[in-house]
């Protein structure tokens, strides 16, 4: 369904009137073409805007069609992309190249990793805020603190111009490889007239192709339902031992501790992350290898926001939210992953329990806040659980959301029979999770922000 050209227009603003007749033709254009659909109203940085607009299947082709839109019309200002598990990024253009990009799981990490790869005789300890470093042309830039300080040491000669072209051509790669990875997005344009020299300007259609043959390994690697931001770590040490060498297991040991991601391995090793997933994949399917989600690094300079601020349409900031948990019982991994990624990343603790026999004792041991409960598992039911539930006085008023991929009338009625507080159906997303979290803890979350405040 083709949306309607008015739903482009305050996306244009501050181009000339030619620009933004460009603009509507190309974009209303590509509209039709990629069955682009109207997302209804949303947030961004706290303020309602109507103009996000879905992509789905958000390939190579699309983003080549898409990106030249924006240099057919030298588009200048920030490119907001959002996927369906809450992750944000921004790209920033300049006349319609792309200038730098970052958000997303780990934006500090990224940059670190590049600078360290790239920059090795660069001491960031030494700098203690932007302030120490930024010249007032650099502050005044409308652009991210990271790509600042990338242009305040070219000025400073304490990286070159080629060392700085690598790290942002590196860290754009990374973003655009995440973006092609949660295939559907939503996005929001945003026009600046900020006028600057850039550091260095990229053409969309080059980087676009040099992701494209890195997504064709990750496919081949067969390893399309992981993250390069995850970081393995060694889950049957015992069992390992066994398989391998001594030599071999403590290399493994060394670098398999959780705290690096397979990016952060790839570049330490020198080698293609796919390449590395992949030989690492005989592992973490015998499950002597993990992989888990890892944090951030903190912003190495004071006063600075650790991310990008999420697009958002539940409100809830990540202070009211923090220490609430909230647990998930799945037979489904890939549930409980996409799950834990979408209640992380607005601030929530996580807890997934994947064996159904085992549900009760492990809840009763970690008495989470809000239980979301599948409906359909190998030995028991939803009914089940959520009925025995009810009677330990623990869980008499706790929040049990039921999970199912049938959303019918009979199974609503059963459910609110044996105690169920809501209905979510399946395949979840972020906005509905987030919504369903919001509304059954909104009154720990009023409780936390006055305790807090």
């Amino acid at each position: 369904m083709a949306t309607s050209t008015p739903a482009i227009t305050s996306t244009v603003t501050g181009l000339t009137k030619q620009q933004q007749q460009q603009s509507m033709g190309q974009l209303s254009s590509q509209h039709q073409q990629q069955d682009f659909r109207q997302e209804g109203t949303s947030m961004v940085n706290g303020k309602t805007s109507p103009d996000h607009i879905s992509i789905t299947e958000f390939n190579a082709s699309k983003q080549v069609q898409f990106f030249d839109g924006l240099r057919t019309i030298r588009f200048s200002g920030q490119l907001s992309l959002k996927s369906p598990l809450g992750s944000v990024w921004t790209f920033y253009f300049y006349l319609g190249r792309i200038l730098y990009a970052t958000g997303g799981t780990h934006p500090v990490r990224r940059w670190m990793r590049n600078l360290t790869a790239y920059c090795p005789q660069l001491d960031i300890a030494q700098f203690k805020s932007m302030s120490d470093l930024a010249s007032p042309a650099v502050a005044a830039m409308k652009v991210c603190w990271e790509y600042q300080a990338l242009c305040s040491w070219v000025d400073q000669q304490k990286i070159t111009r080629e060392q700085a072209s690598k790290v942002v051509w590196s860290i754009v790669s990374e973003v655009l490889f995440d973006v092609t990875q949660a295939n559907e997005i939503i996005y929001l344009v945003e026009s600046s007239n900020s006028v600057f020299t850039p550091l260095i300007l990229f053409d969309a259609e080059r980087l676009i192709a040099d992701v494209q043959q890195k997504w064709q390994l990750w496919q081949q690697a067969k390893v399309v339902d992981r993250s390069p931001n995850q970081a393995p770590i060694i889950q049957q040490p015992e069992r390992l031992q066994q398989q391998i060498s001594a030599a071999s297991y403590q290399t493994l040991a060394t670098l398999l501790n959780g705290k690096r991601t397979l990016r952060d391995l790839a570049i330490k090793r020198q080698r293609d992350v796919a390449e590395v997933t992949r030989s690492l994949l005989p592992y973490i399917q015998a499950g002597f290898v993990k992989l888990v989600d890892v944090p951030d690094f903190p912003v190495p300079f004071a006063g600075l926001p650790t991310a990008a601020t999420p697009i958002s349409t539940v409100g809830a900031s990540a202070t009211a939210v923090e220490g609430l948990l909230v647990a998930c019982v799945d037979d489904s991994p890939a549930v409980c992953r996409v799950m834990e990624t979408i209640l992380t990343q607005s601030g929530y603790r996580f807890v997934g329990v994947q064996d159904s026999l085992r549900a009760i004792a492990t809840l009763l041991t970690r008495k989470p806040d809000l239980i979301f409960l599948d409906l359909v598992m190998p030995d028991t039911n939803g009914y089940e659980i959520c009925s025995q539930l009810r009677k330990v006085s623990a869980f008499r008023d706790t929040p049990i959301v039921i999970l199912t991929g049938n959303d019918g009338i009979v199974d609503r009625v059963r459910a609110k029979m044996v105690g169920a507080s809501d209905f979510l159906g399946k395949p979840v997303n972020a906005e509905t999770v987030l919504a369903v979290a919001h509304k059954h803890l909104k009154h720990l979350q009023q409780n936390s922000s006055l305790i807090v405040g």
